[in-house]
C-alpha cells in the first residue's frame, strides 16, 4: 500500500529587493498552499544571503526553507504557485523520504 502522506522541503529564493511585509506576505501564502492539505512543520528563513552566481542580474536573494508534510500533489501545486509568483527567482522541492 502507497503512503498517502510524504515528507518535503522546499526552499525558495525570493528578490531581495521586496519589503519585509512583501516578503510576510509571500511566506504566508505559500505556507496556506501547505495547509490546505497538509501541515507546514517549520519555516526558517534564512535571510539575504549572497548568490553563487547572479540571477536576473542580482547577486542576492532571500532564502526561506519550509519543511512539511503532504499528499503527492501537493508540491506538484506549490511548484506550479512558485513559478507564477512575482518576485521567486529560484524554488526547489524535495521528497525526503526517498
Amino acid at each position: 500500500m502507497a503512503k498517502i502522506n510524504s515528507n518535503y522541503e522546499a526552499v525558495y529564493i525570493l528578490k531581495p529587493d521586496m519589503s519585509e511585509e512583501q516578503i510576510a506576505a509571500l511566506v504566508e501564502k505559500f505556507k496556506a498552499v501547505v495547509e490546505a492539505n497538509g501541515t507546514v512543520t517549520e519555516v526558517d528563513e534564512w535571510g539575504k544571503r549572497r548568490l553563487a552566481y547572479p540571477i536576473e542580474d542580482l547577486m542576492e536573494g532571500y532564502y526561506v526553507l519550509m519543511t512539511f508534510t503532504a499528499a503527492a500533489a501537493i508540491p506538484a501545486e506549490l511548484d506550479r504557485i512558485f513559478r507564477i509568483t512575482d518576485g521567486v527567482m529560484r524554488s526547489m522541492i524535495v521528497c525526503k523520504d526517498q
